[in-house]
């Protein structure tokens, strides 16, 4: 298997499980957040449905400095809206990926903050990593979920408020 069929592989798996854990976004807990310092329920999946087009970012530039980035969030307004995002990342993502060669994989890509390197690996496992922060903000989400008491679905097997442990 080659290095971008597995990429697939492993994004549509993925999708699969974030898009469960984004259909459960409760839209009249929008701008709730349970720490000062954690994203509100609104930013995180935002930024959940964004990610998959990192995919894009990373395959066609060779750095991102945050120093000098002008990201603007979406202005997602629910859950709906939230799903529609991330199946319109998700496809970017996927084509980027669809037209990529393995050699495109391979060249050096940089996150930084201005002079601070926070990251230099091949371009490749910087994909791996943004599928690995899906995951990462997607388990933020089921803590989110859980704290506001609404069953989260289970991610790589059933979760505890599925029938199978029940």
């Amino acid at each position: 298997m080659t290095l971008i069929e597995s990429l697939f592989k492993e994004i549509d798996r993925e999708a699969i499980t974030t898009r469960r854990m984004l259909a459960r976004l409760p839209e009249d807990r929008w701008d709730w957040k349970p720490h000062p310092k954690s994203m509100t329920l609104r930013q995180l999946s935002t930024h959940l449905a964004e990610l998959p087009g990192w995919v894009s970012m990373i395959l066609n530039s060779q750095e991102l400095d945050f120093a000098k980035s002008n990201y603007q969030p979406a202005d997602l307004k629910g859950r709906n809206e939230v799903l529609e995002h991330f199946e319109k990342t998700l496809a970017d993502g996927r084509q980027q990926l669809a037209a990529a060669r393995e050699e495109d994989l391979l060249p050096s890509w940089t996150l930084r903050n201005g002079e601070q390197i926070l990251n230099v690996s091949p371009s490749g496992e910087v994909i791996r990593m943004t599928f690995c922060q899906i995951v990462h903000h997607r388990a933020q989400l089921g803590v989110f979920l859980r704290l506001l008491d609404i069953p989260i679905p289970g991610s790589y097997g059933p979760s505890a408020d599925e029938p199978a442990f029940r």
